[in-house]
C-alpha cells in the first residue's frame, strides 16, 4: 500500500490505549511504514502487543531516538508524571501532536520545554472506527510540511477541520468531541418514545438504532445540506411534518442544543490548563 501523502518519515506514539491504538491501526492501513513507528506504553494491551509484533512496530524499545512526529495520546491526568521522560524524546525538529483533552499548547510547552512545533487536536470516539471528526490547531512554529504530516495522520481517522484560534478547541469539544453522546441520547430517547407508542422494547430499540445509524450513513454519503435532506423527507401535512412541528418549536430542539453545546463549551474552558 502506498503511504498517504504527508505521512511522516518516523513517528513515536506515546500512549496506546483505545484511541491511540485505533489511530495507529489507521496509520498503518494508510501506508505508514511499520519500521518507522515506535510505541511507548508502560502497560500495552494484549491486542496492541499483537498488532506491534505482527506488523513489525517497535514496542517500548530501551532508548528510542526522537522521531519526526511524537503523538501524545496518554490520559491528560498522566501528563505531569510522563513529561520528564518524554522531553528528551523531542528533538529540535520534532512535531508534537497532542490529543489530550483540556491541555493547551502553552500547558504542553510548559511541561515539555523541548517542544517547539505543536499541534493540538480534538478527535472524537468514532475516530476509533475511522469515522471521526477532529478539530486541530497548529502553533506558529509548525511548518507547512509538519502541518501536512499532522493532517495526514489525523485524516486517517476521519475528517479534519483546522482552526485559526486555539480557543475554538473548546467549541469543537462541545460540538464533535461530546457530540457522539448527543446522538446516542437521540437513539435512546427515540427508542423510549417508540415504547411509549406501544412498540415492544426490543423492536423500538432496533428501529431507533438502525434509523440513527442509517441517517448518519446517508449524511456521510450525500453532500446535500442536512436541512435540505430534512425537507426532502418531509411531506407537507404528513406524519414527519407533525413531529417536526414539535421538534422545531421555539422551545424545541434548536434552543435546547444551543444550550447544551454552550454548557459543554463552558466546561471545556474550565477544564483547560
Amino acid at each position: 500500500m502506498s503511504a498517504r501523502p504527508g505521512m511522516p518519515a518516523s513517528l513515536m506514539l506515546v500512549g496506546a490505549g483505545k484511541m491511540g491504538g485505533a489511530m495507529l491501526a489507521g496509520w498503518l492501513e494508510s501506508g505508514l511504514d511499520p519500521a518507522a513507528a515506535t510505541v511507548l506504553d508502560p502497560a500495552p494491551s494484549e491486542a496492541m502487543a499483537r498488532l506491534c509484533a505482527g506488523r513489525g512496530v517497535a514496542l517500548n524499545p530501551p532508548d528510542p531516538a526522537p522521531a519526526a512526529v511524537l503523538v501524545l495520546a496518554i490520559k491528560p491526568q498522566g501528563l505531569d508524571a510522563a513529561a520528564p521522560g518524554l522531553d528528551e524524546r523531542i528533538g529540535p525538529d520534532t512535531l508534537l501532536v497532542s490529543v489530550l483533552a483540556g491541555k493547551t499548547v502553552a500547558d504542553l510547552r510548559g511541561r515539555l520545554p523541548a517542544a517547539r512545533a505543536v499541534v493540538r487536536a480534538m478527535p472524537n470516539l468514532p475516530a476509533s472506527i475511522g469515522h471521526g471528526a477532529t478539530g486541530a490547531f497548529a502553533n506558529g512554529a509548525v511548518s507547512e510540511g509538519q502541518r501536512a504530516s499532522a493532517d495526514a495522520l489525523l485524516a486517517a481517522s476521519g475528517m479534519v477541520a483546522w482552526l485559526d484560534d486555539e480557543a475554538m478547541i473548546d467549541a469543537v469539544t462541545a460540538v464533535s468531541g461530546s457530540g457522539p453522546a448527543y446522538v446516542f441520547l437521540l437513539a435512546e430517547t427515540l427508542a423510549q418514545a417508540g415504547i411509549a407508542a406501544g412498540l415492544a422494547p426490543d423492536v423500538a430499540t432496533r428501529l431507533a438504532r438502525a434509523t440513527v445509524a442509517g441517517a448518519g450513513a446517508l449524511l456521510d454519503a450525500d453532500a446535500t445540506e442536512a436541512g435540505a435532506l430534512r425537507q426532502a423527507v418531509t411531506s407537507p401535512g404528513g406524519t414527519t411534518a407533525a413531529a417536526l412541528q414539535v421538534l422545531m418549536a421555539e422551545d424545541g430542539m434548536a434552543p435546547l442544543m444551543r444550550r447544551a453545546v454552550a454548557a459543554a463549551q463552558r466546561r471545556a474552558g474550565e477544564l483547560s490548563g
